[in-house]
């Protein structure tokens, strides 16, 4: 245990991902919001929800190897500011679409620091250095329950509000900003663990990412990273937005029940996803892929009958495969990268990642002249080949010997 802090360092890392995770995703639950107050396009809602990439693979592929070569502390507690910032400009929002778009930018660039940065530091706080007995997983696992409860209680407390008070545009990011301003100092409080320098020579050589080279990270974590973040936008991003007619005046009640849910059975399902994990196979990415297939079929079948229930159903499938396929996916990273380049892999596996969030914006411009519905049954054509040229590689090109695998415990 640290001696700067009483707590278990994990913890503040813990603490510092989830409020993160809630700049990130407290806007997506608004969409209907700002469709129907400020009569923005579909297309435009979308942008809105597609813009945040922008900020975020920059971030998720610059501050990894930026945090290997000069410490977690300083790159998190820039992610805190940001996430400030970002939550005061999109404040702003009822005066116009530019501060949405730069609050979003400045959520991107958020989330992007704390999955790149904050995943390899829990990792590393998870260690028996700071915690004696833990198990190899628990970095992982808990990485993705910091984003999954955070992405949730983000939704929940920006929908509840905007559904059931007049304050939509402004309170929640009030709250947010509230909440995360005392983080700006507790970041200082967690023990720095990258101690290692990092990729030698100047920025261009800090920014190598030897990982990303590895056959393995080319041919099993690259082909399903992409479908963790489009299985997220459009169970509770896009679908509340082709259910709007049937859900009426509770629509921004029903995508923060789809948010929360989504994301709520992602962090049920994580201790199954570390059973379903093989230190000599991908399955569980495999079985995440099944999974989000199955969900885009329900989706697919909610959105061709307007059905509330069937949308329902889908936010929980796909929020499965979504759990599944994040714990596996970061498993697989932890397994390839070396300390010298963990947070920068990090960062790639989540830029590459969070590349499907661009999904719905690229449906919304293309339709018409294409339909929604036949655009949802090629992604399940998709989403099923993927699965099948994951099958082709999965149990190919493992960095270490396969090992006998860690007993699970809790978080």
């Amino acid at each position: 245990m640290s001696r700067t802090t009483q707590a278990p360092p994990w913890r503040i890392v813990f603490a510092l991902m989830f409020f993160c995770s809630w700049c990130g995703n407290q806007f997506s639950p608004l969409l209907l919001m700002y469709k129907d107050v400020q009569h923005y396009s579909e297309l435009t809602v979308n942008m809105f929800l597609g813009v945040y990439v922008l900020g975020l693979a920059p971030a998720l592929l610059i501050a990894g190897p930026l945090s290997d070569r000069h410490g977690r502390r300083p790159l998190m507690l820039v992610g805190v500011l940001t996430a400030v910032l970002a939550s005061a400009s999109l404040a702003l929002g009822t005066f116009g679409p530019v501060p949405i778009y730069i609050g979003r930018l400045l959520s991107g660039i958020t989330v992007g620091i704390a999955m790149a940065v904050g995943t390899s530091w829990m990792k590393e706080v998870s260690s028996p250095r700071f915690e004696p007995g833990v198990d190899a997983a628990a970095g992982a696992r808990r990485s993705s329950l910091a984003f999954t409860l955070g992405s949730a209680t983000g939704a929940l407390v920006a929908g509840g509000i905007a559904q059931f008070t007049p304050l939509g545009e402004e309170l929640p990011f009030a709250v947010h900003i509230l909440l995360t301003l005392p983080f700006a100092w507790l970041v200082l409080r967690a023990p720095e663990t990258a101690t290692n320098g990092g990729e030698r020579g100047p920025l261009v050589a800090q920014l190598r990412i030897p990982g990303a080279g590895h056959k393995r990270f080319r041919r099993v974590v690259i082909v399903a990273a992409p479908w963790i973040f489009a299985a997220a936008a459009l169970a509770y991003g896009y679908l509340p937005v082709l259910l709007a007619k049937q859900t009426g005046e509770w629509g921004l009640g029903y995508a923060t029940v789809l948010t929360v849910v989504a994301l709520g059975v992602a962090s049920l399902v994580q201790p199954i996803a570390k059973r379903l994990h093989s230190v000599s196979s991908a399955r569980g990415l495999v079985a995440a892929l099944v999974i989000i297939a199955a969900g885009l079929v329900v989706l697919t079948g909610a959105v061709a009958w307007g059905s509330l229930w069937l949308g329902a159903a889908a936010s929980v499938v796909l929020g499965a495969g979504m759990g599944v396929a994040l714990v596996s996916g970061l498993l697989e990273v932890q397994r390839i990268a070396t300390p010298r380049d963990l947070a920068g892999l990090t960062g790639m596996f989540y830029a590459v990642a969070y590349a499907g969030f661009l999904v719905p914006t690229i449906m919304a411009a293309i339709t018409p002249p294409l339909s929604t519905i036949g655009l949802f049954i090629a992604l399940v054509v998709l989403a099923a080949l993927s699965a099948l040229l994951l099958l082709a590689s999965y149990t190919k090109h493992l960095p270490h010997p396969p090992t006998a695998p860690t007993p699970a415990i809790g978080a």
